[in-house]
């Protein structure tokens, strides 16, 4: 292989490679970059051959090449070989997560002509450990009861009901608004009972008509109805030796309240179109939004059947109630959509979150889960700002709305919108993007772009009197 094939050689192995390759001179300017090198920092090679090494503007980078000033750099000075994961700032601004070797280059002599260095994209490794970390942070919270999230004292007072309550035999009745987690509470119940290694089936009375909820309830034989065309096991006996969990008790009709009297009282049922009977035992585990006791003072609910149900109540307090624990369940919440979504939203932005933690929840928790779904739906920033959040909970906030809505005052210039964020926050570029909805990365291009300066702390310090 004669002298230019072995350049042709080499050529193609570097420009195939998977990693970046880039040489800088004695003086810190790149002189070469493989194909790999611009995919990663989405400049083109004229773009990065001829400009000096800072222009990747590498995280933990000792070089130093101001106008005016000659080229230094530790790694010349050391001539060690440095292996380092840093970040990198991309054409466009974002920032892009590599780990860096780099190497001096030495003539025969020893002088130091320039170094060599390689970049590895880490992006897909650290989305991999950062969804993992999430992962463990919902799965091991310290705050997390069987599911159930909360550190109110209100909240722990019902989590060792739940305990006592699991222990024991006797029916439990769960009363609480529609959202605030009745179905979690009834599964921790069966979790930590005695029958845990039996059935958990759950009948939701509310979604079935009086005769389709005979028959899910006690089941039915060949014939019994139109259709009936086989006999099938009602919800009663598929519980045997385990829990049934009956939700919206407050909504079945009296003539059904008078077969679930029987099943409480003698733990025995005829299935539908049968007069065989059969014997079920099942803990009775029931939940309901409705005040029953008003119910039964206008004759829509059997007394002798509440007390039946009503041995051990737990009551669930509503979203307003608990409201120190808000921020740990936005916690959860953002991190189970980033997990769903794969989206790198890093928090919520500081107005956002007051509307969040000032507004009522009507429909509690559930209302809670929809609103953070729907914010990652139509956020594309880093943060969820005021215009991510639905109307519904923009407009039923309770407390007085912020001085200052970014996202809203759209008769501002921008250049005073930027201002004002940075004077809000102290000359601190994070907190001021925050407060914009946008990244640190873009508020500095949009700071450069308005000439407003980028040392804008110094210079507020520089204007107090």
């Amino acid at each position: 292989m004669d002298q230019q094939e072995m350049v042709s050689f080499w050529t193609t192995i570097v420009e195939t490679m998977m990693d970046g390759l880039m040489v800088v001179d004695a003086d810190g300017m790149i002189v070469a970059v493989n194909q790999a090198t611009q995919q990663i920092t989405g400049y083109a090679r004229d773009e990065l051959i001829g400009s000096p090494c800072t222009i990747l503007n590498c995280e933990h980078c000792s070089a130093r090449c101001a106008p005016d000033q000659d080229f230094t750099c530790d790694l010349f000075e050391s001539k060690r070989i440095e292996r380092r994961e840093c970040n990198l700032t991309r054409k466009d601004g974002t920032v892009l997560p590599v780990m860096k070797n780099a190497a001096i280059i030495t003539g025969e002599d020893g002088t130091v002509s320039g170094a060599v260095e390689t970049l590895m994209d880490l992006s897909a490794i650290v989305t991999r450990d950062r969804r993992i970390e999430r992962l463990n942070t919902i799965l091991k919270g310290k705050d997390r009861f069987h599911g159930i999230i909360g550190k109110s004292r209100i909240m722990q007072d019902v989590f060792d009901l739940i305990s006592d309550a699991a222990a024991s035999d006797a029916p439990i009745i769960i009363y609480g608004e529609s959202g605030t987690g009745k179905e979690l509470v009834a599964a921790a119940i069966h979790k930590l009972g005695r029958r845990h290694q039996g059935p958990f089936v759950k009948v939701n009375c509310a979604a079935l008509n009086e005769s389709l909820l005979e028959s899910e309830l006690f089941g039915h034989v060949k014939g019994a109805y139109t259709g009936a065309d086989r006999t099938r096991k009602g919800r009663f006996e598929l519980a045997h030796k385990g829990d049934i969990f009956l939700d919206e008790i407050g909504e079945i009709p009296p003539s059904m309240q008078v077969k679930i009297l029987r099943v409480i009282q003698e733990k025995e049922f005829e299935r539908l179109g049968d007069s065989t009977t059969i014997t079920v035992d099942a803990r009775i585990i029931s939940a309901t939004h409705r005040n029953l006791e008003e119910m039964i003072a206008r004759n829509q609910f059997r007394e002798d059947l509440f007390y039946r149900l009503n041995v051990i109540p737990i009551r669930l307090p509503p979203l307003r109630e608990r409201q120190e624990d808000l921020p740990l369940l936005i916690e959860h919440f953002l991190e189970e959509n980033r997990l769903k979504t794969g989206k790198d939203i890093d928090g919520i932005a500081k107005e956002a979150l007051e509307y969040l933690l000032a507004y009522h929840w009507p429909g509690n928790i559930r209302e809670l889960v929809n609103t953070l779904e729907y914010a990652f739906v139509v956020c594309r920033n880093n943060y969820i700002n005021i215009g991510h959040l639905p109307e519904t909970v923009v407009s039923g906030r309770r407390i007085t709305p912020p001085r200052k809505s970014y996202e809203k005052k759209k008769s501002e210039g921008e250049e005073e919108r930027v201002l004002e964020a940075m004077k809000q926050a102290n000359g601190k570029k994070s907190d001021a993007a925050r407060l914009l909805g946008i990244t640190r990365q873009a508020l500095w291009k949009k700071m450069k772009k308005l000439r407003i300066s980028v040392d804008y702390k110094a210079e507020l310090a520089g204007n107090e009197p």
